[in-house]
Order: structure tokens, then sequence, then C-alpha cells
């Protein structure tokens, strides 16, 4: 049975984005892998790529679900407002990946490992979508101003 009045938006429900999150691209990727035969995409799928993906879609959905619908502009498109915050995860993505990819093959056990020469694009990639995507779910779950869920009375012929 749903609680929701006829016409609201659905819900915005954490952690069904976030398990979607981490599926999707881990299956997405994972399949990819065994079809061309590249066991280290299959890896990658299943830490770097879906994990990335779930705690960008974990942290921004926690972040937007705190948020008072007061605080962001009304007037925003859905559309500006999922591209602006995928570009940010994607720019964050990229400096922590490159960081990474610069410091880790400095450790004795993955010096000669290829995983991470893959991060600086495993992590921008999988951050951008899932920022992407939950924004842009998290914006479809909210009324605009003026909106309302109940009918229009009917007007009265006098």
């Amino acid at each position: 049975m749903s609680t929701k009045a006829p016409g609201a938006p659905p819900p915005f429900v954490l952690w069904r984005e976030v398990l979607a999150a981490y599926a999707m691209p881990a299956l997405m990727a994972g399949a990819g892998g065994a079809i061309t035969r590249q066991p280290e995409l299959v890896a990658a799928a299943l830490t770097t790529i879906g994990g990335t993906s779930a705690l960008v879609a974990a942290t921004l959905g926690a972040l937007l679900r705190r948020r008072p619908a007061r605080t962001r502009p009304p007037r925003t498109p859905r559309a500006l407002a999922a591209a602006l915050l995928g570009l940010t995860a994607a720019a964050l993505g990229l400096a922590a990946g490159l960081a990474a990819a610069h410091w880790l093959p400095h450790l004795p056990h993955l010096a000669d490992n290829p995983w991470p020469r893959r991060l600086p694009v495993d992590l921008p990639l999988s951050s951008a979508i899932a920022a992407t995507i939950v924004t842009w779910r998290w914006r479809g779950s909210r009324r605009t101003p003026g909106t309302t869920t109940a009918p229009l009375p009917e007007r009265q012929n006098a």
C-alpha cells in the first residue's frame, strides 16, 4: 500500500539509491570485462568502479536529504543541477584518482600492480555518473514551490 498522495513525486530512498549505484556500474563493467577477457576490469568493476559509485551516492544522497527544500534555488533546472553536481564530483574524483595513482605505486606490494593506473579513469567516471543520477532522482522527488498535490477546486458558473 502506498502512502504517497496522488500526483506526489516518488520518495527518495537512500539505501535503494546506494544499492543501485553499486550494482549497475559493477554489473555493466564486470560484464564488459568478462566479454573482452580483461580480468583487471572485472576486479575494478567490483572495487573501484562500483565502490566509488556507491560511496558518492551515499555521501551526496545523505547531504541532499538533509538540505531543507527552501535552501536550494527553486528555479534551477533539474538538468542543470544534476550536471553541475556531476561535474563537481568528477573533478573531485579526478583529483583523488591522480593523487592515488601517484602515491600508491610507492607502496612495495603495489609497485607492479596495474590497478593504481586505472584510478584516474575509474574514480571520476564513477563519481560523475553516480552524482548526476542521484541528483536527478533527488530533484525529481521534490515538489517545486507553488505546486500542490490536491486537485484544484472546480469553478462554478454564476
